[in-house]
């Protein structure tokens, strides 16, 4: 793989990972174009990923510090407060951090358990065209549903259960993780932001939890190769900064609906071309 392709596939990878269209979907696509492309493991997807969620730090570095905040012992706590939705009480800080922890554990369970069986769902177009019709739908109809009114500090214990799940269904290509944990939230009850929030927040330990678990691989991956890999990574966090404003914009006025019309033509596209 050279440069030029790597970086190539950091875009794919930030603009997918964030806007709800499938970026693993995407990547098996583009990678399939590329002659001889092969990694071990999914070790480039998964250093990819963490390139997006590098993104998210920098984006919701508010929504982080106000959670460890709250998570301080009273006399370590800075005196002042995050503006907004974010402001939590030191009570509602702690539940969210310990929503995200149930998500995770739920999430790195089934993911653990069915990894190898992901692993093959990778190499088949197929089934990244069959998932992206599941996920045009879920964003079609999540418009479609009341405006939900629960923000950040009305999360459940039962959100973070649902939520997660989800969350590990989308280990499947072609299936949005974020459009799909966005789409859950907002089927909840959970007001589009606060989904979209909680959905950013709660990828960041699955992410990098899977990219430590990848980094097993790295040995096998020579040193100029692994350097490509890097720029790729670079890419993706500075492209998926930016969707990340884009896609906060478009769950606010309700739009996601936009997105499904795109999964469906690429999914139909893949079908035509896999039966030709």
């Amino acid at each position: 793989m050279s440069i030029q392709e790597s970086i190539g596939l950091g875009i794919i990878q930030g603009l997918t990972e964030f806007l709800p269209v499938s970026s693993s979907g995407h990547l098996v696509i583009a990678q399939s174009f590329i002659k001889n492309f092969e990694q071990p493991g999914v070790l480039f997807d998964a250093m990819l990923h963490f390139g997006t969620i590098v993104a998210v730090l920098i984006y919701f570095r508010h929504d982080l510090l106000g959670i460890l905040r709250a998570c301080l012992p009273v006399r370590w706590r800075p005196v002042t407060g995050t503006p907004g939705e974010t402001d939590l009480s030191p009570e509602a800080g702690r539940r969210l951090a310990l929503y995200i922890i149930v998500a995770t554990f739920v999430t790195g369970s089934i993911g653990l358990a069915f990894r190898d069986y992901i692993y093959t769902l990778f190499e088949s177009v197929r089934t990244v065209a069959f998932m992206l019709v599941v996920t045009g739908t879920l964003l079609y109809l999540s418009d479609r549903v009341r405006q939900g009114y629960r923000g950040t500090g009305e999360l459940k214990v039962s959100d973070a259960l649902i939520i997660g799940l989800v969350q590990a269904c989308a280990l499947v290509p072609g299936i949005s993780r974020s459009g799909s944990t966005i789409t859950a939230g907002i089927f909840l009850g959970l007001r589009g932001e606060t989904a979209a929030r909680f959905s950013f927040l709660m990828a960041i330990p699955a992410v990098i939890g899977a990219t430590v678990l990848e980094m097993r691989h790295a040995t096998m991956v020579p040193l100029h190769t692994m350097l490509v890999y890097c720029v790729g990574t670079v890419t993706a966090a500075l492209t998926g900064f930016l969707t990340i404003r884009l896609l906060m914009f478009m769950v606010s006025r309700r739009t996601l609906r936009y997105f499904a019309y795109y999964c469906w033509a690429v999914a139909f596209s893949l079908f035509a071309a896999v039966i030709m």
